[in-house]
C-alpha cells in the first residue's frame, strides 16, 4: 500500500506491521474498532451485543453479535495476527446457538447492550428505515445466521473449511485486516478475501428474494391497507390547510416525504403503532458527509428551535448512515382510526413549522456542502 503525495506527485510505501508489534489487543482494539464502525465490513450492520455469553449451559462467549439489513443475526469473530486453526468450528458453534434466538430474545439482548441509554425497539425501527417493530423480521429461519471472521492472517485449515462450507450455502465471510505505518500515522486496511465479492453479491440477492417472500404474509397486507387509508386521510386533510404534500399519493409505507431544496435532505412524516412525527432526514449516501452536515446545522439549533416554537429531538445516530431531527407525538397509532384526527392535525402543524424553521438553515447548509 502506498501513500499519494499530490503536491510532489509521488507515492511513498507504507510499512506493513503486525498487531503484536503495535501492541494492539484483540478485545481492546480490533473488537472496539469494528463495534464502533461496523460498516468497515462492507455493509450496514447494527451491533447488538459485545462478548455475548447468553448460551445455556456453556461458558463460551462470542466477540460481536450484530444484525444485518435483512434481520439476519451476524456472528463476528475477531482474531489478531493469526486466525488460529479452530476459529471456523468456534464460529459454527456460536451460529448454532444463535439459531434458536427468537425475535424477543434478540430485542432483549440488544436492550441489555443499550442499558438505559436508549430503547431497543426504537433503535431497531431506525436501523430498519422506519419500519414498525411489529413488522421487522429478526433471525428468521434456522439457516439464516451469518458468520464473519476477521483476522490479519488466515491459516489454510480455516480457508479450506470456509470454502467447503460455502458450497453448502453457509453465509460465511473472511476479512483480512492489515495495519500499516507511515511515520507516526497508522492505517488499517480491511479486505474481504472469502468469498469473492461477486459470489457474495449473488448470495445477498438470493437472501433478499427470500426475505421479500417472507414479507408478503397476510399480516403485512393488512398493515399496508391501514397505511394507505391513513395517508389518504392525512393528504385530504393537509390539502385543506396548505399544499405542502399536495404532490404526494397515499402509500403503504410508514412515511411520506418532500424535498427541502437540497439533495439527500428531506422533510418526512412517519407513523407507527406507537407514534407520529415530523422529521428532517439527512441521507446523502455517505455516513461521514451526513454527520458533517448534521454538525453544521446543529450550530444553529437555538435559532431553529426558536423559529419552530418548541424543542426538537436531535439525533446524530453515529452508528447509522443517516441523521435525523424530529418532533414526535407518542401514544398515537395509525391502526386506531380514532387517533387519525389528532395525528393529522399534529403532522400538518409540525411539518409547516418545521419547513419554515429549516428553510434558511438548509439554504446555508446547501452552500456549505458545495464548498466541502
Amino acid at each position: 500500500m502506498y501513500l499519494i503525495n499530490k503536491e510532489q506527485n509521488r507515492i511513498s510505501k507504507l510499512k506493513q506491521m503486525t498487531f503484536s508489534e503495535l501492541k494492539f489487543r484483540e478485545r481492546d482494539h480490533l473488537q472496539e474498532w469494528i463495534a464502533n464502525n461496523p460498516s468497515s465490513l462492507g455493509e450496514e450492520l447494527l451491533i447488538i451485543q459485545k462478548e455475548f455469553n447468553g448460551f445455556n449451559e456453556t461458558n463460551e462467549r462470542l466477540d460481536l453479535l450484530a444484525l444485518d439489513k435483512l434481520g439476519n443475526v451476524v456472528i463476528i469473530e475477531n482474531k489478531l495476527d493469526d486466525s488460529g486453526k479452530d476459529v471456523t468450528w468456534q464460529a459454527i458453534k456460536y451460529a448454532s446457538y444463535c439459531a434458536s434466538l427468537t425475535k424477543q430474545d434478540v430485542i432483549k439482548i440488544y436492550q441489555d447492550f443499550l442499558g438505559s441509554s436508549a430503547i431497543a425497539s426504537e433503535k431497531l425501527t431506525d436501523f430498519f428505515d422506519g419500519r414498525d417493530i411489529s413488522e421487522i423480521v429478526l433471525n428468521q429461519g434456522l439457516n439464516s445466521q451469518r458468520i464473519i471472521l476477521v483476522a490479519a492472517n488466515f491459516r489454510k485449515e480455516v480457508t479450506s473449511s470456509v470454502l467447503w462450507l460455502l458450497n453448502f450455502k453457509v453465509r460465511l465471510q473472511c476479512f483480512k485486516v492489515t495495519p500499516f505505518a507511515f511515520n507516526e500515522q497508522l492505517f488499517l486496511n480491511v479486505e474481504q478475501i472469502l468469498p469473492t465479492k461477486e459470489t457474495e453479491d449473488f448470495a445477498i440477492s438470493i437472501s433478499t428474494k427470500a426475505q421479500e417472500e417472507i414479507e408478503v404474509q397476510e399480516t403485512l397486507k393488512n398493515r399496508h391497507q391501514f397505511r394507505l387509508k391513513f395517508w389518504e386521510s392525512f393528504i385530504n386533510y393537509s390539502n385543506t390547510k396548505n399544499n405542502l404534500f399536495s404532490n404526494n399519493s397515499p402509500t403503504k409505507e410508514s412515511w411520506i416525504g418532500k424535498g427541502m431544496g437540497m439533495s439527500g435532505v428531506s422533510l418526512n412524516l412517519a407513523v407507527s403503532g406507537n407514534y407520529c412525527r415530523s422529521e428532517i432526514i439527512f441521507n446523502r449516501g455517505s455516513q461521514e458527509e451526513n454527520k458533517d452536515l448534521f454538525d453544521f446545522i446543529y450550530k444553529m439549533k437555538d435559532k431553529i428551535e426558536s423559529d419552530f416554537g418548541d424543542q426538537l429531538i436531535w439525533e446524530r445516530m453515529d452508528e447509522n448512515v443517516t441523521c435525523r431531527i424530529k418532533y414526535q407525538l407518542d401514544g398515537m397509532s395509525y391502526f386506531e382510526e380514532a387517533d387519525w384526527a389528532t395525528m393529522n392535525e399534529y403532522l400538518v402543524d409540525a411539518s409547516v413549522r418545521m419547513e419554515n424553521a429549516f428553510k434558511e438553515p438548509i439554504r446555508k447548509l446547501n452552500a456549505y456542502a458545495k464548498l466541502r
